[in-house]
């Protein structure tokens, strides 16, 4: 059952933590406050928070140990904002740099998507359309794309020491094929979300519908629009008929050389998160299981390096 407590009332590290963020927030000085603690979030604590005498409610993130490693807290914090200035993220309220303390309003009469949601046409439609309009915001101060974004992870699990797969090699050479074609033909840089997780990606309930919204902008940045979607309907496990429906709603057209580039990032998204599991293993025991969630990213990976259209997919590239 959810504890709800008020300041002063803090029994642990974590609850300790969130007393200190909420008197950090110059309006809230002074104001009688309650918290509690929201599920999700494997980088970070989440809160909720009640104000005395304010209808709004509040969502405090509390970054978590290590999590520097992986997320850029001020890119993240431009992405938000400038994502709720195009009517699709949540207000943020207050933000330190320098630890990347971020408060925004929560968002009332929402729930989380879940795997089973995206195979709604509905919803599917909602998020492409909600795609678009990221995609055509303003460039984010963050360049980071998905090559960045791999290399990073394999250097950083080779800091550690941490077990890559014995075919990891094998794995590289494919991915330096597809870099290759990517970076010959020119990259589609666009300001992307990069990390689709059904539950970031929130809807109202059928009583009261609502539009949809997007949050939690921690791994924002340019990046190749294909890898966008790839990585979207990988997620989601769609097959490639429908991978192919949906980028023609996304795009108007469906053309061999743009499937052929989702298609391509399908396997370099699940490279990129196997190789960001590797090292989490390593950082500290997570009440995660980041060593199965490695293991079937790179397994599904090679089911996309080792299909015989592989070469002439990175030649329509």
């Amino acid at each position: 059952m959810t504890v709800q407590r008020k300041l002063g009332e803090a029994t642990n590290v974590h609850e300790r933590n969130v007393e200190d963020a909420i008197l950090r927030v110059p309006q809230w000085r002074g104001r009688a406050a309650t918290y509690a603690p929201l599920v999700g979030g494997l980088m970070n604590q989440n809160w909720l928070v009640e104000l005395a005498g304010d209808p709004r409610r509040y969502f405090i993130k509390v970054p978590g140990e290590g999590s520097e490693m992986f997320i850029d807290r001020v890119a993240a914090n431009e992405a938000a904002r400038n994502a709720h200035a195009m009517g699709i993220a949540p207000e943020v309220i207050f933000f330190d740099a320098q630890d990347g303390l971020e408060v925004s309003e929560f968002l009332e009469g929402y729930r989380a998507c879940t795997n089973a949601d995206f195979g709604d046409a509905a919803i599917q439609s909602d998020v492409l359309g909600l795609y678009r309009r990221l995609h055509a915001g303003p460039r984010l101060s963050l360049t980071k794309t998905i090559f960045d974004m791999i290399e990073e992870h394999i250097e950083q699990g080779r800091e550690l020491g941490a077990h890559f797969p014995h075919d990891m090699p094998w794995i590289v050479h494919r991915y330096g094929q597809a870099k290759a074609a990517f970076i010959a033909s020119g990259l589609d840089l666009v300001p992307c979300f990069n990390d689709p997780m059904p539950g970031n990606f929130l809807i109202g309930s059928e009583a009261a519908p609502k539009p949809m919204r997007l949050i939690d902008y921690e791994f924002a940045s340019n990046n190749e629009r294909s890898y966008e979607l790839g990585v979207l309907f990988a997620e989601m496990f769609f097959d490639e008929q429908l991978t192919a429906r949906l980028i023609e709603q996304y795009l108007g057209a469906v053309r061999p050389e743009m499937l052929a580039r989702v298609i391509i990032n399908r396997a370099l998204a699940d490279v990129k998160w196997a190789s960001w599991a590797v090292v989490n293993r390593k950082l500290k025991d997570w009440d995660f299981d980041y060593q199965k969630y490695g293991v079937w990213k790179y397994m599904r990976a090679r089911d996309v390096m080792y299909d015989p259209r592989w070469e002439s997919w990175l030649r329509m590239i």
